[in-house]
This record gives C-alpha cells, structure tokens and sequence, in this order.
C-alpha cells in the first residue's frame, strides 16, 4: 500500500501521541499543513512566531505523558532559522523534539545550480539550514527522493525517542505529495544495549559511593534535571524512601518529587539557596549525591566546584570524588545505590541517623527547612513578598497550577515557590532564553487541559515574545501571566554586569543598556482578547492589589478566570529576590565591584 510523504510523516507523528503540531505556516509547508488537518487525532497550532511554536513545542514534550516528543514546522531559511534558538534549547535540556522544515523544490534547486536563480527563501549555499540543525539535533535528514522518505523518517523519530534530544527533517515541497511506502509497525526508543563492562563498571561506581558513605557518613541526595527528563522520579523516590537519605532538587529538577515530601529538604542553588538550605547541604551533610544533576551557573549560584565530597551520577557516568566511572546508565545506578545502600546499613538507617544528629546540633525540623522567608507587611511590593503570597495561592489551590517560570530574576524568585504537585514546575535553568516561559505556557496548557499556567516573567523577556498571547487567546487557554515589571529594566544583566547599582546607596548608575522602553502590559489584554475570547489585564503596584487579585483568581465565578489573565506587576527598579543577595554583598567587599 502506497501514501504520500505528508501523509506518512503526519501519521508517523500521531502514532507517537502528538496530539499538537505547532508552527508559522510558508508555501513550501502547506502539502504538509493539508496532510495534518486530515490526519484524525492530530492539531495545527499556528503561532504567530516560530520562536514561540519552538518554545511551546519543546514544553509539550516536557510535560505530556507518554513518549516525550513534541513537534514544531517551519519554511525554509526564514523560519527555520528563526526555530533555531528554541531547537537549541531542547538540544542542551534533553527534550525530544521534531523540527520540521519546508524547503524549495528539486526544480528549484536545478534552476539555482543552473542558472543562479534564487527564489523565496533560498540562500547561495543548499546546506545552509542542514549545517546549522547538525549542531543542535541527533539526527538531521533531508528527504529529496519519495521512496527513502520512509527509511529517513523513521531512523529520525527513533533517534528523537532513544536520544530524547531533538531531530531535523527537511523535506522538499513537491516530494511531500510523491507516493511512498504506507507506515509499518510501531516506532520505540531503541536501548543501547548494556555489556558485561558496563556491569563491571557499575559495580565500581556503586563500591566508590558506598565507600564514601561509609567514610564520611551524613548524605544528603540533590535531585537534578534528568530525574525528570529519563523518568526517574519513580526509582528516585524509591531510594529516597528505602534509605531515608533526606533531599534536596536543583531548580531545573524542582518539584520532581512532591515538595511535601517529609525527607524534602528544598531547592539548593548554591549561595542562592535559603540560609538553611545551604547549611544543611553544605555544612551539616558530608555526602552530597547528585542524581541526575548539571553542574551549571543555575545549579551552583555562585560555587564554581563540587570537590572530593560529592558523588555525581548523570546519564552518560558516575563521578565519585576524582574517580570517574564512564557509561553507567543512570537507571541502573540508582536502583543499585538503593539495594547497596539497604544491605549495608538496613532500611531507612539515614533517617534515624541524620535527623537524630540534626537535632542535637541544634538545626530544625524538616517542616522548618521549607518554610518561606518571612516578609515584613507594610515594606511595598517586592519580588519576596510577591513569591511569598504566591506560595499562599497555591497551597489555597491544590492541582489547579503548574509553576512556569523565565530566566533572571523569575527563576530566582520562582524558587522559593512551594510546589505540592509532583511535576508541578517548568523552567529552562540551562540555555535560559528569555521569553521562553511564555510561549511554553501554550504546550503546558494544551497537554495539562485540568491545569493553569501560572507564568513569571520579567518584563524585558516578555517583550520579546509577546505575540504568544494571540496564541492563548486564540485556542482558548487560560495562563495566568505576571509580567514583573521593575521600572523597564533588565535587572539580571544588570546584578551579573555591575551588582554595586544595587547597594544601598547604589555606587554605580545604571547601565544605559539594560533601560527598556516602558509598556503598558495590562492594556495588551484589549489588543489580544476579543468579545468572544475575553482576555483579563490587571495591574498590581501595591500589596492590597496583589491581595485582591489573589482573592480573585481563588474565586471560580470571578470573570478574571473565563480567559488569559496579563498582570502588570510594578516593582522597584533596585528590588531583586534575596536569592541573589550574594552578588551584591560580594560588591560591598573591598575586592568587589568595578
């Protein structure tokens, strides 16, 4: 049985579960829009820019259950250049995506190499889009001949579910219509195979960790992304519960247990981490266990090592002090360290152990690690007291929000959230685009239809991709988007750039190019919501508006919750969380500032 490109490809795609395509549509894409809207069981979602499909596309995949994959299509040059910011990002945070782009005809490509004429699109050198692509996916084909499209379709969707990184397909605008062979089988994520050296390898690693252990006792597990990302949570938490090692998680991994976890310490960021965050997993623990966890400037906030009393395991080997132990797959170190772990010292031994020392060192309870900072009424609107009453909205609203928070100061501030739902937070702590919160709000909200977005998101990141806001009104999604507004400025630049603007009084002016031009966000909410498809903006420069708006969102029947909600927050421009209190105490020392 024959069918054609298009169709193959979108069938393909339906079979893994996407539900959404996102993308700008172009002539050389529409064969393969036609082909998707007679494809049952799958949706085009048109967005107004390819970065925001991209962002929405590399969301989706991180949150629908299932194989992770997700979807977005472009047109040649233009778009797909533009797709690739987004692409990068799903490359360097292991997110399985399908990069789809349209390119000219083979008639086309004749006439250039022929004649030079280039039409739409086209630039001097063919592989132009293919070299770029090679940099950020795991496979990237080109489909000129029908009759392999098959074959190279295939072999990329694989590599996208067995790598769980994004793949490039480029297809030619009339192959999509040519007759090739009809879908065979299923398409899985193919395992590498695992070796007697990687079990004799394994078994070194899991000597070397116990062996610390028993040295140096005290540990203390630090969750990271790949818990997330390779499915981990189950078997995380079964080490968790069989040898009550208490935890903490990176921000990239947060909430990838339940935060009301009794053995959850909080989110360690280094010296961005709260007070007793840092003392528990830096002074009190002598063990620190990264499982699945980057060592990046987002993880470490301000520490630039790990050292000799760390144990690393990530999926590709298993750091032990200095030792280094390569290809260990991280599913089998995790389940090993666990029954290691259980037949040396017996079932949950670090709980009684470590809470019991805990407690006559003098340090709190659990519960207390969790608490949030407390936040002096009457002191006006600041990003603490922002994130602190937030933190009252979700405990008022179980299973109603999923956290999505931007890079800067929304990361930092977004950390201190308590989040109960288990895969209840979103962020990109890697590649950190800006903006990206608020096109990935789309993929969330079309996979978690029961759940809101709940997006932060500085004002200069939110400028750049506003036009996803058409997106959620258009489809009738309802985030709840809090565009932190500190005086149209870029903050984060500013504190990593010169932190001395932000002591008191400030030693430094500010830099000229971190001044934005000011918006009137709330009033965006006429300019994308209709009469039918009502948008809601809100203003909130003070702590009664904040409370009001809170009260609101808690209020089913309130109109603020039938569409999109846009909430200008004013802030000071010298306001920054205290996560980041470091950089401008380091400024106040006689070697800091410039």
């Amino acid at each position: 049985m024959t069918t054609t490109v298009a169709r193959y490809l979108a069938s393909r795609l339906a079979s893994l579960g996407i539900e959404h395509v996102f993308g700008v549509p172009g002539n050389h894409l529409g064969p393969f829009l036609t082909a998707v809207g007679h494809t049952p069981g799958i949706e085009w979602i048109g967005t107004p820019t390819e970065v925001g499909a991209g962002y929405a596309a590399d969301a989706y995949a991180r949150v629908r259950p299932g194989p992770r994959i997700g979807a977005a299509a472009v047109t040649y040059s233009v778009g797909a250049f533009t797709l690739l910011n987004p692409i990068g990002g799903s490359y360097v945070e292991y997110v399985p995506v399908v990069a789809i782009n349209a390119t000219p005809t083979y008639e086309q490509w004749l006439n250039y190499r022929a004649i030079g004429l280039l039409t739409s699109h086209m630039s001097q050198r063919r592989e132009s889009n293919l070299d770029v692509y090679r940099q950020v996916t795991v496979d990237a084909q080109v489909v000129t001949n029908a009759a392999l499209a098959p074959v190279q379709i295939d072999a990329a969707l694989v590599a996208c579910l067995s790598e769980r990184r994004p793949v490039y397909l480029e297809v030619m605008e009339d192959v999509w219509d040519a007759p090739c062979a009809s879908p065979v089988g299923d398409l899985t994520a193919r395992t590498r195979p695992v070796t007697a050296r990687n079990e004799q390898v394994l078994g070194r690693a899991v000597d070397a960790a116990v062996a610390l252990i028993e040295e140096l006792g005290r540990p203390i597990l630090w969750a990271g992304e790949e818990v997330d990302r390779f499915d981990l949570a189950g078997p995380f938490g079964e080490l968790v519960e069989a040898t009550g090692i208490p935890f903490c998680t990176t921000i990239g991994g947060k909430a990838v247990l339940s935060e009301d976890h009794p053995y959850f310490v909080g989110v360690y960021n280094g010296k961005s981490s709260t007070p007793w965050v840092y003392t528990v997993f830096q002074k009190w623990a002598r063990v620190r266990i990264g499982i699945g966890s980057w060592s990046t400037s987002k993880n470490l906030g301000g520490e630039r090592s790990i050292g000799p009393d760390w144990i690393v395991a990530a999926h590709d080997g298993v750091s032990v002090g200095a030792s280094y132990f390569p290809d260990v797959r991280l599913p089998a170190f995790v389940e090993a360290l666990r029954d290691r772990l259980v037949t040396r010292f017996g079932e949950r031994h670090f709980e009684a152990d470590y809470y019991a020392r805990a407690h006559e060192a003098g340090l709190p309870v659990p519960s207390a690690y969790r608490s949030t900072r407390a936040v002096a009424a009457g002191t006006g609107l600041t990003y603490d007291l922002l994130f602190d009453r937030v933190n009252d909205l979700l405990a008022a609203s179980p299973r109603t929000y999923t956290v999505v928070s931007d890079a800067g100061f929304s990361l930092l501030g977004s950390m201190s959230l308590h989040v109960s739902e288990k895969d209840g937070y979103l962020a990109q702590n890697s590649w950190l685009s800006i903006g990206y919160s608020v096109g990935a709000a789309t993929g969330v909200a079309l996979v978690r239809q029961d759940r809101r977005p709940l997006v932060f998101v500085g004002d200069g990141s939110f400028q750049e991709v506003v036009q996803e806001l058409s997106t959620h009104v258009r489809h009738g999604l309802r985030p709840v988007i809090f565009v932190l507004d500190n005086e149209g400025f870029y903050g984060i630049e500013q504190m990593l750039v010169a932190p001395c603007y932000y002591t008191k009084p400030p030693s430094s002016e500010p830099d000229y190019y971190n001044i934005l031009h000011p918006w009137r966000y709330d009033a965006l909410a006429q300019v994308f919501g209709t009469a039918t498809a009502p948008m809601t903006g809100v203003e909130v420069a003070s702590e009664e508006d904040l409370a009001d708006l809170l009260r609101r969102l808690g209020d089913r029947a309130d109109s603020v919750n039938y569409g999109p909600v846009l909430v200008h927050v004013r802030l000071r421009r010298d306001d920054y969380p205290v996560s980041i209190s470091y950089k401008v105490e380091e400024c106040a020392q006689p070697e800091g500032g410039r």
